[in-house]
């Protein structure tokens, strides 16, 4: 997985990248009306239910637009909202407040969108033992905030990107020549270029599971788009040979199923591809 200093890298990017893109040569709607000198406050006001995410986020946009602009947090990342809650004050300039005000507003709403879906799945897993996980099927550029979203949903990471982690997919195994072809050269280019990746192979049948715990050295085996029967009979099949995920399409009507059949995680691209914003405001105190 990917270190804190890659991930506090990845940050610092969005930040600049998303200021570079909404500023611009500069905030004349507040350059034209609102002095320099000018200080204000400002609240996050919740307008709609979930569990609130993205306030740590929040706290490092307004640092780097003006490192003298104070926070006050009155609620944390991970916490419950309601409607009429205050999440925290700002104060400082105001022409700074309005500079990171849509960043602030924009990262936190889909956040907080995306820990509220998780925590969902979260509380219907909840007595099985088995952890939900997203997937690579994020918003290009902002991967990092939506990652950091499902953890504080009480969600798990999958890999971050291709770098940290070898998956092969079907259509790593279809240009390779077949499951062992594909686990064998995967085994040989890490051992040559002297990496420690773990190993993920997706299994599109039984019979493909079972050829592939004919080769050892594999993390988790993904069982994907398989039925409630087949994947309790892929669960027995593997033991405790090495870690079991299930996916494709699983929903929140289903994953209390397939968490039934013992597989350790379940991937679900809907954590952060098919979520509403959470309904969120910055208004001047």
């Amino acid at each position: 997985m990917i270190t804190k200093a890659q991930f506090d890298n990845e940050i610092e990017l969005i930040i600049k990248n998303a200021i570079r893109e909404d500023v611009g040569d500069g905030d004349h709607s507040s350059l034209a009306c609102i002095p320099k000198v000018a200080t204000g406050k400002a609240k996050l006001l919740v307008k709609d239910e979930g569990i609130l995410a993205g306030v740590e986020f929040a706290k490092n946009v307004f640092n780097y637009v003006d490192p003298k602009m104070e926070v006050e947090v009155k609620i944390e990342d991970g916490s419950k909202v309601k409607h009429g809650d205050i999440a925290f004050y700002v104060s400082g300039s105001s022409q700074s407040i309005l500079k990171a005000e849509r960043l602030v507003l924009n990262a936190m709403q889909r956040m907080s969108a995306i820990a509220t879906k998780t925590n969902q799945f979260v509380q219907l897993l909840e007595g099985t033992g088995t952890k939900i996980l997203d997937t690579r099927k994020t918003t290009p550029g902002i991967r990092a905030l939506e990652k950091w979203a499902v953890k504080i949903g009480g969600g798990e990471n999958h890999r971050f990107a291709l770098y940290d982690m070898i998956m092969l997919k079907d259509n790593h195994i279809d240009f390779a020549g077949g499951i062992t072809n594909a686990i064998e050269k995967t085994k040989k280019y890490l051992e040559d270029t002297n990496r420690d990746l773990k190993i993920i192979v997706e299994a599109r049948d039984l019979h493909e599971i079972k050829e592939i715990l004919k080769t050892p050295g594999v993390y988790r085996i993904l069982i994907d788009n398989f039925n409630y029967e087949d994947t309790r009979k892929a669960v027995e099949l593997i033991g405790n040979t090495c870690l079991t995920e299930s996916s494709g399409g699983i929903n929140e009507k289903t994953v209390r199923k397939y968490a039934e059949c013992g597989v350790n995680y379940i991937s679900s691209g809907a954590l952060t591809h098919s979520v509403y914003n959470l309904d969120l405001s910055l208004k001047a105190v």
